[in-house]
């Protein structure tokens, strides 16, 4: 399917789309467009990391991922409790 055909189809079922409804619309739409404009890396980018901590030492690379669970159990929890207070 041709790229203006799918854009047409996409302006067809935004015009079926309530008015009051257009802003949630619009929002979901300027977001995800952002989202793509920030990605536009892609594969390449991100393996220019792969294999960065190769030469780490095993000591330094045990304590960060030691730092790392620290990090993520004391967000964690501090999540749990405040979701706890909500329900």
């Amino acid at each position: 399917m041709g790229e203006s055909i799918i854009r047409g189809r996409v302006i067809d079922e935004i015009k079926r789309i309530p008015e009051n409804k257009l802003p949630e619309v619009y929002d979901f739409l300027h977001f995800f467009r952002l989202g793509l404009q920030k990605s536009k890396g892609g594969v390449e980018e991100t393996m220019k990391f792969a294999g960065c901590w190769d030469d780490m030492p095993d000591k330094i690379f045990n304590d960060f991922l030691d730092e790392i669970r620290q990090r993520r159990d004391a967000a964690f929890s501090r999540r749990r409790r405040s979701e706890a207070r909500i329900g």
